[in-house]
């Protein structure tokens, strides 16, 4: 699946929800929030799925 940049996803497993901030090296990479510092990681686009507007954080 192909994410836009900037749109908000969620890890299948982890359930992080997350902003896509690019691609790299056929990896989506994603920035989110944990409670205490920004994290940053590259995930496979089979492991995201798109969230429904009634749930993403911003409008």
């Amino acid at each position: 699946m192909v994410f836009a940049i900037s749109e908000e996803v969620q890890h299948k497993e982890e359930g992080h929800t997350m902003v896509v901030t690019g691609y790299a090296s056929g990896m989506v990479e994603c920035r989110w929030y944990d409670g205490y510092a920004v994290r940053s990681e590259a995930f496979r686009s089979d492991e995201l799925c798109a969230l429904n507007p009634a749930q993403q954080l911003a409008s």
